[in-house]
């Protein structure tokens, strides 16, 4: 048995993983809030575009579509519901993102029902041989994107205004508040960030796997899996984990007596992760 096309078929998955464990990082080192609605989000832009292109309009217009509707939905709880959790614990600001997700899997189920669906790219029908394997070109896209916008969030945490009062906020939101940071705008922007990120998640997983509201939503795991595995904040090891997960996650489909377990996986990387962080963080202690 040859384990090589799984591992190529993970690449895509884990790419789209590595995706939407970035965007998790990204809104929780500016806010604190670990954002359960992420897939939700994405799965309502996704049915956006495949109703768009139900409608015989552009394909062009029916992505624009999605990733708009994601990151409007994202800056609206962003901008007049997060910020009445601001001064709660880390739990409660978490609950409050798992009721939006709620509420948008209801409201994709009353418009669109729950049956699954596929969005189809022209991509979907050209590919790549590697190794004898066929790479489709929506796969190599979901990796190129993967490594452009976790390159693009660096840049912009590094070297721009609105990345230098994220990461203030990460340290201290009270002292960044006294310093002049405008607080509201630079939380909103981060979460117009995580939407964006969720509209082209949500476009590449309702392709590469299947198009079903309450499905997508469960797949913000993974994604939680790689953020745990950058600590919620590096997020090139964010993205590395998300690529590990997703080939990990392929490579044990063919082993009959694991496979059925395979969702386990995600869980699996990050609770070892966190071990060997905890014990590394105690012999630091240690050392010292």
């Amino acid at each position: 048995m040859t384990y090589l096309p799984f591992l190529i078929s993970g690449l895509g998955i884990g790419a789209v993983y590595a995706l939407s464990g970035v965007g998790l990082v990204v809104l929780f080192r500016a806010t604190g809030v670990l954002n359960f609605a992420f897939g939700a989000v994405g799965a309502l832009g996704a049915h956006v575009a495949w109703q768009m292109l139900e409608w015989r309009l552009p394909l062009a217009i029916a992505i624009l579509a999605a990733v708009v509707v994601s990151a409007l939905v994202s800056f609206l709880y962003g901008r007049l519901l997060a910020p009445l959790l601001s001064r709660r614990d880390t739990v409660v600001r978490a609950v409050g993102t798992l009721a939006l997700a709620l509420v948008l899997i209801a409201v994709m189920g009353v418009i669109w029902g729950e049956f699954p669906r596929r969005l189809q790219f022209p991509t979907d029908q050209m590919f790549l041989t590697v190794f004898g394997v066929r790479l489709t070109y929506t796969r190599i896209l979901a990796l190129l994107l993967a490594g452009l916008m976790v390159g693009a969030i660096t840049a912009l945490l590094s070297r721009t205004r609105l990345g230098l009062d994220m990461r203030a906020l990460a340290n201290d939101r009270d002292l960044s508040a006294i310093l002049g940071v405008r607080i509201r705008h630079t939380e909103t922007a981060a979460w117009v960030i995580t939407g964006v990120f969720a509209g082209l998640a949500g476009l590449l997983l309702g392709d590469l796997v299947r198009l079903q509201g309450t499905f997508l939503t469960f797949l913000v795991i993974p994604a939680i899996a790689a953020a745990i595995l950058g600590q919620l904040r590096s997020l090139w090891i964010t993205a590395t984990g998300g690529l590990a997960i997703g080939i990990a996650e392929a490579v044990l489909t063919p082993i009959a007596a694991i496979s059925p377990y395979r969702a386990a996986a995600p869980f699996v990387i990050a609770l070892i992760a966190v071990a060997i962080l905890g014990s590394t963080a105690q012999a630091g202690l240690k050392d010292r």
